[in-house]
């Protein structure tokens, strides 16, 4: 009996080690002295650190031009990625054939939660989804799904910043059912006429081109018969209608009309009738990494507000020794615990599925660790803003500003009730591995 307990231990040992692995935190420490030594002076240059203090919203929105991002703050946070890019980092999660190192699920979800975890600042800013580390979900869908002659005449431009194409399959009536959009594509000689309207389509302002996502065949509510184009921002009929202004400034969000609008067959992007493959190819991917920033950002929250906790002494002591003060921040760290390490178990097991597999056996897991992320950076924003506050409620601290940009990922991405449905279709057998044959 002790030999074979010994056995189940050294076992144990083996397959249920949960020590980050030794090059990701090498890869913390190369990337906290770049953020040191390249972006925190260039924060600070030129009064930069109005765009991140206090003035945020007003240095980044240009109020008079439709709410959009500034000039200068775009323009910011291309020299952050420059330099990102030139140290090594900004690829870090692509192919090798596109200058990255194809680091994984479980390397990114650390490094997005460690970058939170600092706070606001140029080396992660929360209203671009900037980072130094970058996330690129379309350039992949050009690897996968473009044709030869896409991947030419696209690709490299992206990378280089120099094409930007932008998102657009949610609808003034239709976001988590896509499937209902009514958006058309006909046929029309050797191409294609779009007539319909995209609502939240984000970076048309600076885009050459947008994905646009409509039904070529099919009834309404048909997963198949919906086809990907991409379209010119500068074709004709193509119009922004408005940018749409939001719970956090500036906005880029854009309602987007398309009338009569004609594309090329070679405009077509992914299978004809079968184009939602693209919109879900790199979902589980995009949501890990959005789960793990938001258990960065609350840890932030909680950190802060230990400390402002600790040191202010309202009636002569410790803000600290009242458990009114204790207990919800105990609570918010028990939950950023079982979140975080929950994100690093499944990004661990994505790392070693393909895609359907993920699909399969981990999508729950991926929503769980979405929709409980996102609902845990809110609810330790909140309680920051308490714990510190009339200057907690202020703009001098950041926590207002952590709340209103991630309260829109309940909302987005695939809303928490879209999330909660998909872990309710694995538990009673409606999807994935315990669905009936």
């Amino acid at each position: 009996m002790p030999a074979l307990l010994d056995g189940a231990a050294s076992y144990l040992r083996c397959v249920m080690d949960f020590t980050i692995p030794k090059e990701i935190t090498e890869l913390l420490a190369r990337l906290d002295d770049f953020i040191e030594r390249e972006i925190v002076p260039l924060q600070k240059q030129d009064d930069n650190e109005r765009f991140f203090d206090h003035r945020r919203e007003w240095a980044r929105t240009d109020f008079e031009n439709g709410g959009l991002p500034r000039k200068e703050w775009e323009a910011l946070l291309g020299e952050m990625r420059r330099r990102a890019d030139k140290a090594g980092f900004l690829r870090l999660a692509l192919p090798e054939e596109y200058g990255g190192k194809n680091i994984g699920n479980l390397a990114m979800a650390i490094i997005r939660e460690h970058l939170a975890a600092k706070g606001l600042g140029l080396h992660n800013d929360l209203q671009n989804e900037s980072s130094v580390v970058g996330n690129f979900p379309q350039v992949l869908m050009f690897r996968d799904f473009g044709t030869e002659h896409q991947k030419s005449t696209y690709l490299k431009d992206m990378l280089a910043g120099k094409a930007r194409i932008a998102f657009g399959l949610t609808e003034p009536r239709h976001g988590s059912d896509a499937t209902w959009m009514e958006t058309r594509a006909v046929k029309d000689g050797n191409g294609w006429r779009i007539n319909g309207e995209k609502m939240w389509n984000t970076g048309v302002h600076v885009a050459t081109h947008d994905m646009v996502f409509a039904r070529t065949s099919g009834a309404d509510g048909d997963a198949k018969g919906i086809t990907c184009f991409l379209v010119p921002m500068n074709a004709e009929g193509v119009k922004v209608e408005e940018y749409l202004w939001t719970f956090n400034m500036p906005t880029d969000h854009a309602h987007v009309s398309f009338s009569k609008v004609w594309v090329p067959d070679d405009a077509v992007f992914g299978p004809v009738d079968n184009g939602l493959v693209l919109a879900r190819h790199f979902v589980h991917e995009n949501r890990i990494r959005q789960a793990a920033s938001g258990v960065g950002a609350a840890q932030y929250c909680i950190n802060e507000s230990i400390d402002y906790a600790n040191a202010r002494k309202p009636f002569g002591k410790p803000l600290s020794r009242n458990q009114a003060i204790q207990w919800p921040l105990v609570e918010l760290q028990t939950e950023a615990e079982m979140v975080r390490w929950l994100i690093y178990r499944t990004a661990w097991e994505m790392d070693r599925m393909t895609g359907p597999e993920i699909q399969l056996y981990l999508s729950d897991k991926v929503s769980m660790c979405n929709y409980r992320g996102n609902r845990l950076v809110c609810e330790a924003a909140d309680w920051a803003m308490q714990v510190h506050g009339g200057w907690g409620y202020s703009r001098h601290k950041p926590f207002e500003h952590i709340y209103r940009h991630h309260r829109r990922y309940r909302i987005t991405e695939g809303s928490e009730e879209i999330q909660m449905r998909n872990v309710a279709g694995h538990m009673f057998g409606f999807i994935g591995k315990n669905r009936p044959h």
